[in-house]
């Protein structure tokens, strides 16, 4: 089939939005601005019209199909798209000969084979002469790693392309499109539910719009998203108030010990798509703010999540943040530290910047040392016990108690050494 020599044919009855959707040129093309932005390789490759063999590796929706018939358009090359699913090597071989006859007359094949990974070895070994002597442009699509699933030789024939899900705002603008088409409205919050729900797939949410659309009502409400999607609608403004009052309660309740709260507000705002690194950054601080030196471990662990929602991502990253929310409303708490911090601060804005005493500053140079830096200094380790009498706050503050430990969980055994600390000192003073 040929892409460029006949004007497009008119788009049957009941095709489905997503299939009249597709972009036609590189200007519509909405995502994947990593490979085909302005002086990406890939993008000079097709507009120079210098094409060879690749791999486009991406996850459902992200636009491979659509990125392979765009190419075929800019290259004039005659687009073939092969299933790996309905074709073995008799069809692979009836391909391969009628690309080789056009070849001779000095047209192109571009040949599209979709999940490529489904091709066994032996069907892949098919392609490899003729993407070899440049009969075909093989591009082949494939969600699943192509370092596992496409033989080797015809991997060093081909330049992968790594494509990703689009995002929520790429999401929106496809919807945004895809409404005009449909001739209906509805909220930018609705659409962002929709793709939210679609995961990063333009065709699922092309889907759902047209579902939300088919009750025939020109302004798509929240029961028609509902109904579509199969699940309830959280309306969440990210940058509104509902953002601020949910992140709010889940903190509230993580402060109160109430580990079935943290739970329910935790799953609000992660249904309702919240940034999952976002709302691990506010998780950590809960854990220095709230909890602190009562449970020096609540760090160790909301550090730990945020490793495991970068390195699961959804929704398996979602369970690490969950169980972070139970652990850090479980713990004892103590505001000791944040508040101590807060003195600290108060003094430093409000009293003069005196100078180090002369007894903390290093002697690094023989003037330094003859000027009296390091005077006086008590090494710790120097002392039986590790616990010297020297002045170490600046003279004006001398004897400012900043840090309160509370007798909650660890900060019991803190406030004990501390005061064990102290009594030392007097002794030895």
């Amino acid at each position: 089939m040929s892409l460029f020599e006949a004007a497009p044919a008119p788009t049957p009855a009941g095709t489905p939005l997503a299939e009249r959707m597709r972009p036609q040129s590189l200007e519509d093309f909405v995502g994947q601005e990593q490979i085909l932005g302005p002086g990406k390789p890939l993008r000079l490759q097709i507009e120079n019209d210098q094409l060879f063999s690749i791999i486009l590796w991406g996850p459902p929706g992200s636009g491979k199909t659509t990125l392979a018939r765009i190419v075929a358009r800019m290259t004039r090359s005659e687009f073939v798209p092969f299933s790996a699913v309905l074709s073995g090597i008799k069809e692979i071989k009836a391909v391969m000969a009628d690309a080789e006859k056009l070849r001779q007359y000095g047209r192109r094949t571009l040949l599209f084979v979709d999940e490529i990974h489904r091709f066994n070895k032996a069907q892949q070994d098919a392609f490899l002469p003729y993407v070899e002597r440049g009969d075909v442009i093989l591009i082949g699509a494939t969600t699943e790693n192509p370092s596992f699933e496409v033989i080797a030789a015809l991997l060093s024939r081909a330049r992968v392309y790594v494509l990703r899900a689009l995002t929520v705002e790429e999401l929106v603008a496809l919807l945004e499109r895809g409404a005009r088409e449909l001739r209906v409205t509805l909220s930018e919050d609705l659409m962002r539910q929709i793709a939210i729900f679609s995961g990063g797939d333009a065709r699922v949410a092309y889907n759902t719009l047209e579902a939300a659309a088919a009750a025939g009502d020109p302004e798509i409400g929240a029961k028609a998203v509902e109904d579509a999607i199969q699940r309830k609608v959280l309306l969440y403004d990210k940058a509104g108030e509902e953002h601020f009052n949910l992140i709010s309660a889940l903190h509230k309740s993580v402060r109160s010990s109430d580990a079935d709260a943290a739970l329910y507000w935790l799953t609000r705002m992660l249904e309702a798509g919240e940034d999952r690194l976002y709302v691990a950054r506010r998780l950590v601080r809960m854990a220095v703010e709230d909890i602190g030196l009562a449970d020096p471990r609540a760090l160790e662990q909301a550090a730990a999540a945020v490793e495991a929602v970068h390195f699961l991502g959804q929704p398996e990253g979602d369970l690490a943040l969950a169980q972070l929310a139970v652990y850090l409303a479980a713990a004892p708490k103590s505001d000791a530290v944040f508040r101590a911090a807060g003195r600290v601060k108060e003094d430093v804005e409000k009293t003069m910047a005196e100078p180090v005493p002369m007894q903390l500053r290093n002697p690094v140079t023989p003037l330094m040392k003859h000027i009296g830096y390091g005077k006086g200094y008590q090494h710790a380790h120097q002392f039986e016990d590790a616990v010297p009498d020297m002045e170490c706050l600046p003279e004006s503050l001398q004897g400012r108690q900043y840090y309160l430990p509370t007798d909650r969980g660890a900060e019991k055994a803190i406030a004990e050494r501390l005061r064990d600390v102290e009594e030392r000192k007097r002794n030895r003073r």
